[in-house]
């Protein structure tokens, strides 16, 4: 059973605004990210937090107790930075952003339990984790980089 619109006419835009809409949100994302990681990689201050890849340095040491912070946050400040770039214009999509979607998912857990953003909760990383598992499974799409060379994981 097919689902029907209730303005028929409407149907030709959903399907021209789809490709553009979901490259957009694709963009939006990634361009996010790398908020988060030009900061760290160029020792700026991020909102509140001075020094940002020290920061991530704590979390990750303290906070879920991984071995070699430093090159942990290193590699964040990276990913967030390149990959995060990568994904707004749709390279490498399916290997870069489930990448993202576990640092989100780590990230959830370091801020747990906590829900609203406003009280340095989940809810920020996790809809972003979302995101990233949306774009993980549907690539880069018509508009991207991945599609224009022809490649795709």
């Amino acid at each position: 059973m097919s689902n029907q619109l209730l303005i028929p006419s409407l149907a030709p835009f959903y399907a021209a605004a789809k490709p553009a809409t979901y490259a957009v949100l694709r963009a939006a994302f990634g361009l996010t990210v790398v908020t988060h990681g030009v900061p760290k990689l160029f020792g700026v201050a991020h909102g509140s937090m001075a020094d940002p890849l020290g920061g991530s340095i704590k979390l990750i040491a303290n906070v879920l107790h991984l071995p070699f912070a430093p090159q942990l946050a290193m590699f964040v400040a990276l990913l967030e930075t390149f990959g995060g770039l990568a994904v707004a214009v749709g390279l490498a999509t399916r290997l870069i952003a489930p990448m993202l979607g576990v640092q989100m998912l780590l990230i959830s857990i370091a801020l747990g339990p906590t829900y609203p953003w406003i009280d340095r909760g989940v809810e920020y990383p996790l809809m972003l984790g979302f995101i990233a598992l949306m774009i993980s499974v549907h690539g880069g799409g018509p508009h991207s980089i991945d599609r224009r060379i022809g490649r795709e994981l």
